[in-house]
């Protein structure tokens, strides 16, 4: 049998993945002039990121909705492609709720990720009970951990603010943003900010209210900065607008949509990539922004050592279901941005969000659109049930708490099996690993949220990182 032809075009590299990693990646190599061939195997780009309009005048994301401020990088993407004027703020007021009991708690004013800052709206809230909070005030007084390894938020948060903190605050969260498991996701890996100030000030408390009181001053100084508009920025059609953006600023004949890669292999001086269809590419460099688990297999034959560091990273699945009603139907106020639900309350959701009261022009007038959270570590075999069952469990879940009277008007769900990549204690000694595996193969690289971070602008502040270094190895090899 005649083997497939290689096709080694004018790709200087060739990039397997179409999320926001290997798009950020194509898009640094674009403005280097390096030339480069993007495989996706889906249809369409942007990995988790979707955004769709439904029914005359909704918009929804199905993935995440938003883009934080105090990492830069992905409103730095958004500016360079001409999107700057088109970022919009979280709608006032930007309260965040926690589920305790049948009752939404606000998280306490002038927090860092639910932690306080300042003493007042401390002692006011209700959220934590009166020993609770004399529990997370004593961590004022607890002397920072001797030993250097990693450990686990839940094992971190329990040693210095306790029980009661660890389960309202820290589970919901601090884990629920990632989907995973408290007791299992890696402080140093997601929250290094947190050991800094253990380290560094010998206490988080300390350590947070002194950055506070030193960015205020600041912030008066500026006027209306990005941090007095909220921390978290979208786009009005959706964060597809940025994928869309990406889109149009590359060339057109460099993605290669529906096309997936079945294998990467050495051939002299370069790289084979090897597709589904039965195609070769032939490059120099690689770029692998698959999911882990999937550059795992093309790696298979290549490295058996990188194989097994990748397929050793875990993934968690999840869905998403907005739901639309008429505003009257809800008797909620639904002033803020939603809420998170810890695990002890059993509600089988991890957290809902209100679209409409978060994000301008989301729903046309007098109309509510809100969407939920299901599975994750907690709930692994969630996406094994229909939708009709999955949607069922989050009105079960939103009726008492809300207020709702009567069927929504349209309900969405959106299925992400595997699409959460778990940084769990070890990871930085995993991704540590791997990277030395890659120093064996020269002009191999690998990006996305399985390694580095995993939110929106750290895979863009990562794919674009890799580009450069890239380019650096490039020119390097070009050098007699």
């Amino acid at each position: 049998m005649q083997a497939p032809p290689v096709h080694p075009i004018a790709s200087k590299v060739v990039i397997v993945g179409g999320g926001i990693a290997g798009l950020a990646t194509a898009y640094e190599l674009h403005t280097r002039r390096i030339p480069f061939t993007l495989l996706e195997a889906q249809p369409r780009a942007g990995g988790v990121i979707l955004s769709e309009a439904v029914d005359r005048g909704f918009v929804v994301d199905a993935g995440p909705d938003s883009l934080l401020v105090q990492k830069p990088d992905g409103i730095a993407l958004c500016r360079d492609l001409g999107l700057g004027d088109r970022l919009i703020s979280v709608l006032p007021p930007r309260t965040a709720f926690v589920q305790r009991g049948q009752r939404l708690f606000p998280l306490p004013a002038d927090s860092v990720l639910g932690f306080p800052t300042a003493f007042r709206p401390f002692v006011a809230t209700t959220l934590f009970s009166w020993p609770g909070k004399l529990r997370m005030g004593s961590e004022l007084f607890l002397p920072a951990r001797r030993e250097n390894g990693d450990e686990s938020v839940g094992a971190f948060m329990r040693r210095r603010f306790g029980e009661e903190a660890t389960t309202y605050l820290a589970e919901p969260l601090l884990a629920g943003i990632h989907a995973g498991d408290v007791d299992r996701l890696s402080l140093g890996a997601l929250f290094p900010r947190f050991h800094e100030a253990e380290r560094t000030r010998g206490s988080v408390l300390r350590s947070f209210r002194r950055a506070a009181r030193t960015r205020r001053p600041t912030r008066a100084k500026a006027g209306a900065g990005d941090e007095s508009e909220g921390a978290f920025r979208s786009l009005p059609g959706g964060l597809s607008e940025l994928i869309q953006a990406l889109m149009r600023a590359l060339p057109a004949d460099s993605v290669q949509l529906g096309v997936a890669a079945s294998r990467v292999v050495a051939d002299r001086s370069q790289f084979r990539v090897e597709t589904e269809i039965g195609g070769q590419l032939a490059a120099p460099a690689v770029v692998l922004a698959s999911p882990a688990f999937v550059t795992a297999r093309l790696v298979q034959a290549l490295s058996p050592r990188l194989h097994t560091l990748c397929a050793a990273i875990p993934y968690a699945s999840t869905a998403t279901i907005a739901l639309a009603f008429p505003r009257q139907a809800v008797g909620h106020p639904l002033t803020g941005t939603g809420f998170v639900v810890p695990k002890v309350e059993g509600t089988g959701i991890l957290a809902a969000s209100w679209l409409s009261s978060k994000w301008a022009h989301r729903a046309p007038a007098g109309h509510v659109l809100m969407r939920a959270f299901i599975g994750g570590a907690r709930d692994p075999g969630a996406l094994d049930h229909t939708d009709a069952a999955l949607t069922d469990r989050v009105l079960v879940a939103l009726r008492p708490l809300l207020s709702i009277s009567g069927a929504p008007l349209w309900t969405r769900l959106y299925r992400w099996p595997r699409a959460n990549a778990q940084h769990e204690v070890g990871h930085q000694a995993r991704v540590a690993e791997i990277e030395r595996e890659l120093s064996n193969y020269p002009g191999l690289f690998v990006t996305g949220s399985a390694y580095r971070g995993v939110g929106i602008p750290d895979c863009v502040a990562d794919g674009r990182a890799t580009a450069r270094h890239l380019a650096a190895w490039l020119a390097t090899r070009a050098t007699p």
